[in-house]
């Protein structure tokens, strides 16, 4: 999944992409490099970032879902918490909703997701944004993201949401010290219980300055080592900002 974040203020690439011109060559550039799904979202999710109003948010994403549909018939996915942002966004040609709240954050996104039959990706995350790396505490990080998983999936297919919609992130620094994302990096395959596919964001993150010193402007290689450890894993999908240097390592993987 290649990101683009049509927001002023996300943590890597805030502001480059708010103009029609810009987008458009950045999507050109992520499918050339090899991206399969185009993850479009309209409010940053980066710790302490504030929130944006429905009104707001759908002007930066409809009119980017639209321009990346002209441009491709490959998956785009919706990073949303909002119903309507995601009802709109399949609307205008998105195929997959992207919810870091798992479908909690609003009362209608179970529906939308099951009236659509689209795929759904459920995140865990301890808190919210504003407030989730202020004290984040885990007795096991492994098993309580696993109970989270079982309570939810159980929660949205109550409302109609079917198992085989349902893709699973474990939600790297979304309320996670840099220790827990280690473990789930080193824990991934014990996702594999719920019977859905994974998805691992651990694009440019934080933990790589936290664990190894590593500046966000040189974290697009260590990203793409991750990638290819969560190939090696079985993770099914992988969320990153620089396709070209991800897609390299998994082409080395299968050739060597």
């Amino acid at each position: 999944m290649g990101i683009v974040n049509v927001t002023p203020d996300s943590f890597s690439d805030g502001g480059k992409f708010v103009h029609q011109e810009d987008l458009a060559e950045q999507v050109v550039q992520l499918l050339e490099d090899g991206a399969d799904c185009i993850d479009i979202g309209g409010e940053s999710t980066r710790p302490f970032a504030a929130s944006v109003s429905l009104e707001e948010e759908l002007r930066r994403t409809i009119p980017a879902v639209q321009l990346v549909r002209s441009l491709t018939d490959k998956p785009i996915s919706i990073d949303t918490t909002k119903a309507e942002v995601a009802r709109q966004a399949l609307d205008a040609g998105a195929d997959i909703i992207n919810d870091i709240s798992a479908l909690r954050g609003d009362p209608h996104m179970a529906g939308i997701a099951a009236d659509s039959g689209c795929p759904v990706i459920l995140m865990h995350m301890q808190g919210t944004p504003q407030n989730m790396q202020l004290q984040p505490k885990y007795n096991d990080v492994i098993d309580e993201i696993n109970t989270f998983f079982h309570e939810q999936i159980a929660e949205v297919q109550g409302k109609g949401v079917e198992l085989q919609q349902i893709i699973l992130d474990p939600g790297l620094g979304f309320g996670k010290l840099p220790e827990h994302n280690a473990a789930i990096l080193r824990n991934i395959k014990r996702f594999r219980v719920h019977g859905c596919p994974l998805l691992i964001g651990h694009s440019r993150k934080s933990f790589f300055d936290h664990l190894f010193h590593i500046p966000l402007e040189e974290r697009d290689w260590p990203t793409a080592i991750v990638s290819l450890l969560c190939a090696q894993r079985q993770v099914d999908y992988v969320r990153v900002h620089d396709v070209a240097k991800t897609r390299l390592a998994l082409e080395m993987l299968e050739q060597f």
